[in-house]
């Protein structure tokens, strides 16, 4: 049976798991219909999700549609839980976006759309709450076309608005209006279909043509089809279901090929087992399988699969295999991480990242002692099911930073760690990650068995400033030959992980690392005895040495610290622009002219750095008489001006050579001690 895994996506509280349920019922997979409100619904299964009435987790429920079998994927709508939505975009055949008729196109309803018109991922839209107080089909339709995309075929129209008879009633195939801006919307993405219209002149396309061509532009994400109804009233529901089998293309792949599969989330069983979420797209999984893990296009190990179970009827039903286009939850992988390829590898090496990486951070300690152990176990537990979630350990004051999206996600880690792990933890003030760049070229080399070298390693780096958003890269131009490879790849991680801490503490983001010199000492021993580190090297003596040498070089190039800055958009009265614009200039935003929407309201567009945006959201709605909307995303990094952040090292600082020496010799203890850390 083909199957199609569809994300349901929406800014909070547009109703999408209100959707999830109705689809659900529809379809006959459940009885009754769960509340948000009461914490009754099927995909919101952890504690906290009922308690709040929001989506944290990812959930996969599955439904059967005209001989389909739909994997829905329930994803969260808070912003500050983008990074569930992150890991379900890359195992989509296609999405339903909620938008709300009464609050109409919302912050986040922006970020997702131009997400997935950007990754091409067929999308229907649907117009929620048309039986809410407020709705306006019409404004929300205006809305849609400005701020999402023009691309978009509205295929009902609404009556009885805002009341509990509200409907949604699907335009006519009869309907000469409907026709003609079907048409026209359709003739601009396809030629054939343009040269069509000019000959049929003043007569209209069939209607199975025009449908015909309307489902090949969804299937390509050229055009996007808006359903409109009611969640909770079922109005318009059994239109949208419609929509998803025809026009939604479902999964390609060939049960027969070679095995690959995504694994896109994670969760653990009752016995703290790894369970991982499988996507396969090619090949069939069987239990007792050993498939080979990748990551980054590098074998990381192999699994052996214990069990799998694949999403049927609601529920997930355990079975003896999972072909390609379904959705599995496999248990035996062992050490998989999220992102990683089961079986062949993926044709990109590297996840992709659709969204911002979170730019703030908070520093948890737990509130006894005798939980350091638990809570450094139990955040690790959570990072491994949140990739774009990373811990920062300090070891020298026991204390780990938690990098987040916002004060939602703080609070439900707290209530987590509490809940489902029985670990108290305090959070510091969150504050915002800042990046340092590097401003020039600096190189460093310290050789093996000379000067003030306590290692049996020879390394030279120089750092070199790279684009922004290019990342790290590294490069030779010593022969690959010319030590053995396991100490390359020692250089090569350190560079990787000593550059977390750059001259002012910050990450380093981009940069050209260059090996320029490398030697060692081969392998010895005394006569007639065996293997002795003392004169021979190790990758260790590479990895204790690269930090000093990168540090140099870095120190000699220079760094310059960034701040995060978001792009923000403020729609308000016309009268507020008096008050709000001292405001920016005093949260240092940098405001482009104002546009106006109308007689009566304005458009403000600019910059501001990430940090100010709280105290924005706070402000706007004295000054604009609560009619100000505000909408900011994260749009790129700027150079910090005056007083500049430091952040605290964590760990040995090969930044003061003496006291590195000193702590990495009582890392390795006495017996490693070979060379006295005096030369130094």
């Amino acid at each position: 049976m083909p199957s199609l895994n569809l994300g349901i996506l929406a800014h909070i509280d547009a109703g999408k798991t209100s959707l999830t349920e109705r689809l659900l019922y529809s379809a006959g997979v459940i009885d009754t219909i769960g509340s948000v409100d009461r914490g009754s619904t099927t995909t919101d299964t952890l504690a906290l999700e009922k308690q709040r009435g929001i989506t944290i987790r990812s959930a996969v429920v599955s439904f059967e549609v005209g001989g389909t079998t739909v994997n829905l994927i329930d994803t969260p709508g808070h912003p500050d839980f983008i990074a569930e939505v992150e890991r379900v975009l890359g195992v989509l055949d296609g999405a339903v976006l909620v938008v709300s008729a009464v609050e109409g196109v919302q912050p986040q309803t922006v970020v997702l759309m131009r997400t997935l018109r950007r990754l091409r991922i067929p999308t229907l839209v649907f117009v929620n709450k048309l039986d809410r107080r407020g709705a306006d089909l019409d404004r929300t339709l205006a809305g849609i076309a400005t701020r999402l995309t023009p691309d978009v075929v509205p295929l009902a129209s609404a009556v009885a608005q805002g009341g509990k008879d509200a409907a949604a009633l699907p335009y006519e195939a009869s309907d000469p209006g409907f026709a003609a801006r079907l048409t026209e919307t359709l003739a601009g993405h396809d030629d054939g279909l343009l040269a069509e219209w000019v000959r049929a002149g003043t007569d209209a396309l069939p209607h199975p043509r025009l449908r015909q061509a309307l489902a090949a532009q969804t299937g390509r994400a050229l055009v996007h089809p808006v359903y409109a109804g009611s969640a909770v009233t079922g109005a318009g529901v059994d239109a949208l279901i419609e929509g998803i089998a025809e026009l939604l293309p479902g999964s390609a792949g060939d049960p027969e090929g070679p095995l690959s599969g995504s694994v896109f989330t994670m969760e653990r069983g009752l016995a703290g087992e790894r369970i991982a979420y499988v996507r396969l797209t090619s090949g069939t999984l069987h239990v007792r399988d050993r498939p080979p893990l990748h990551r980054d296009g590098a074998v990381v190990g192999e699994g052996r699969v214990t069990a799998l179970s694949v999403f049927d009827h609601g529920t997930a039903v355990p079975g003896p295999s999972a072909a390609a286009g379904r959705i599995a939850r496999v248990w035996g992988l062992g050490e998989v991480r999220i992102g990683d390829t089961v079986g062949a590898p993926a044709q990109a090496p590297g996840a992709a990242h659709h969204f911002a990486p979170p730019n703030l951070e908070t520093v948890v300690a737990a509130r006894r002692p005798a939980d350091r152990a638990a809570l450094h176990t139990a955040l690790g537990q959570l990072a491994e099911q949140d990739p774009l979630i990373n811990l920062r350990r300090d070891e020298d004051r026991g204390e780990i930073a938690v990098s987040l999206y916002g004060e939602v996600q703080k609070e439900v880690i707290q209530a987590t760690l509490a809940d489902d792990y029985g670990v108290e933890a305090d959070f510091r003030e969150t504050t915002t990650i800042h990046i340092e760049q590097v401003t020039g070229s600096g190189a460093a080399v310290e050789f093996n068995k000379k000067d003030a070298n306590p290692f049996l390693a020879t390394v030279g780096l120089r750092v070199d400033p790279a684009p922004a958003g290019s990342g790290i890269s590294l490069r030779r131009e010593v022969e690959l030959g010319s030590m053995p490879y396991a100490f390359f790849v020692a250089v090569e991680e350190t560079v990787r992980s000593t550059l977390a801490q750059g001259l002012y503490g910050w990450q380093v983001a981009d940069c050209t690392v260059t090996m320029t010199h490398s030697g060692y000492s081969a392998r010895q021993s005394h006569a007639h005895a065996v293997f002795d580190k003392s004169m021979s090297s190790t990758s260790g003596d590479f990895r204790n040495l690269t930090p000093l040498v990168l540090m140099a070089a870095l120190r000699q190039a220079g760094t310059r610290v960034h701040e995060p800055m978001h792009r923000f958009r403020i729609e308000l009265p016309a009268d507020a622009l008096g008050a709000v614009l001292p405001v920016l200039s005093r949260l240092r935003a940098v405001p482009r002219a104002p546009a106006s929407t109308g007689p009566a309201g304005s458009v403000l567009e600019g910059d501001i750095p990430a940090a100010r945006v709280h105290d924005l959201e706070q402000q706007l709605p004295t000054l604009t008489r609560g009619e100000g909307a505000l909408e900011t995303v994260f749009d790129h990094y700027a150079p910090v001006h005056g007083v500049l952040p430091v952040r605290p090292r964590s760990g040995p600082d090969p930044l003061d050579r003496r006291e590195y020496l000193l702590q990495v010799q009582r890392r390795l203890g006495p017996a490693a001690s070979r060379t006295a850390v005096v030369r130094a």
